[in-house]
């Protein structure tokens, strides 16, 4: 017997289809609205849903501020004025302050709940004309000369089917066209693991340095240390995988004696509650795409690439491919002759940013580094610059390249000095990065 066919949707029309409802889906979205164009922005879950990622950095201020929400964000935010960090090896610990670095216009930043700051920006994507949907999970997008064709199907299992000029993947790690595309590939260089969870009741540092994110390296990774503005502290140990998979408890269980293991973090969070007995795991998140967009097709934040958490660049890195995604697309829409030249400027900056930060990712475990976080000097201006890098200033006009490189050398010389201890700690760590598979009772969460 031969069945009916499925009937399809009905198909509907727009100019350019966002998929993923985050901070880089919804300031693309905004953006190419406010130009008049006909966005759709598709979202898989419900807003407000939880999100990692807390931290924002001082340069992201100016993104919201061109987008027209910093006072919407302040006033869910908890002020970061710099850094603290821990070391394991040193007495003393070490606190850096944006307003020393280079620019003088940027001393602060925002803690934030990710879900009350994505719902922020995805409401504001609605009143600059988008047409917003919420659960709405992608299902399969294809290409023809015309644009593209993206299938969607919603919560109650009811389907979709727009036709657009223009799509913009910003699904952070689901990565749809990454993966339609089959040009995500793990990171070689790095594999970290993380495990985390938000307490009540922590300890945090006094004063004006309350909301600083604090940066504890332990013997098996690093923490994060989030305070957020409700009172409540967002608490996550970066580890590398072998650490995750010897476990062989609950996880609950698990994290509390990670947590011991670092005891200026365990004395701040001794009289702490585990909100709602919640602790979650993920697995190696650090992977990069062959490319970030073709013809008619752009990839955004971590829908492109993700490296690692420890310099709370996600949000940033996400807007900021935004805000020059937004033209790219204008250019291929209205000037397609000049698309492809568009395209190659954006994929240089995709690269720039996780280019910078990965340098000192890679070693930032490394005793050498440690010691220059621990003891912070300013030849040649190398702490004006690394600060500016940790604000994210690395796409304005800040002439910081010159002593970012000095910085470098200087690593380089200390390395060479202790060419042993640089040996031992080289080789601890193309051990630590070692491939290890799933772990146990892993979640997917998008990392920050």
């Amino acid at each position: 017997m031969n069945l009916p066919p499925i009937p399809q949707p009905p198909e509907e029309h727009c100019d350019v289809l966002v998929i993923g409802g985050g901070p880089a889906g919804s300031t693309v979205a905004a953006l190419l609205a406010q130009q008049g164009r006909d966005v759709v922005l598709l979202e898989k879950a419900h807003h407000p849903r939880f999100h990692i990622g807390e931290s924002l950095l001082p340069a992201n201020v100016r993104l919201f501020e061109r987008l027209g929400v910093r006072e919407q964000v302040e006033k869910i935010g908890m002020p970061k004025f710099g850094i603290e960090f821990v070391s394991p090896d040193h007495e003393h610990r070490s606190y850096l302050e944006f307003a020393d670095a280079w620019d003088k216009t940027m001393p602060y930043a925002w803690q934030v709940r990710r879900s009350e700051l994505d719902e922020l920006l995805f409401r504001h994507a609605g009143t600059r004309g988008a047409r917003t949907l919420e659960g709405c999970r992608v299902r399969e997008v294809s290409f023809d000369d015309d644009g593209a064709t993206v299938e969607a199907e919603l919560d109650d299992g009811a389907r979709r089917r727009w036709k657009a000029r223009f799509v913009v993947d910003a699904s952070g790690r689901d990565t749809v066209l990454a993966n339609k595309f089959r040009c995500k590939e793990k990171n070689p260089a790095h594999n970290s693991s993380a495990l985390f969870g938000h307490f009540t009741g922590a300890e945090r540092l006094p004063g004006r340095k309350e909301g600083n994110i604090s940066i504890c390296w332990f013997q098996h990774g690093w923490f994060w240390f989030i305070p957020l503005a409700d009172g409540t502290t967002s608490v996550g140990a970066v580890c590398w995988p072998y650490y995750l998979k010897s476990r062989e408890k609950p996880l609950k269980e698990f994290f509390a004696d990670t947590i011991a293991l670092c005891p200026v973090l365990a004395q701040r969070l001794a009289g702490a509650t585990l909100v709602d007995d919640a602790v979650h795991a993920t697995g190696n998140y650090s992977y990069i795409s062959s490319r970030s967009g073709g013809e008619r097709y752009l990839m955004l934040g971590d829908a492109f690439t993700f490296i690692d958490p420890m310099f709370s660049s996600g949000v940033y890195l996400a807007m900021q491919s935004a805000f020059e995604g937004a033209e790219v697309v204008a250019t291929c829409l209205d000037r397609p002759s000049e698309g492809a030249r568009a395209r190659k400027r954006f994929e240089a900056t995709m690269r720039k940013g996780p280019r910078e930060y990965s340098w000192f990712i890679y070693r930032v475990t490394n005793p050498t580094i440690r010691e220059m976080f621990m003891y912070p000097a300013n030849p040649l201006r190398v702490k004006e610059a690394l600060l500016s890098l940790l604000a994210g200033d690395l796409y304005g006009r800040t002439p910081i390249a010159a002593s970012l490189l000095a910085l470098k050398g200087i690593y380089y010389m200390i390395s060479l000095k202790n060419l042993r201890r640089s040996f031992k700690g080289w080789r601890q760590r193309r051990y630590n990065i070692r491939e290890m598979g799933p772990l146990k009772g892993e979640t997917i969460v998008e990392a920050k």
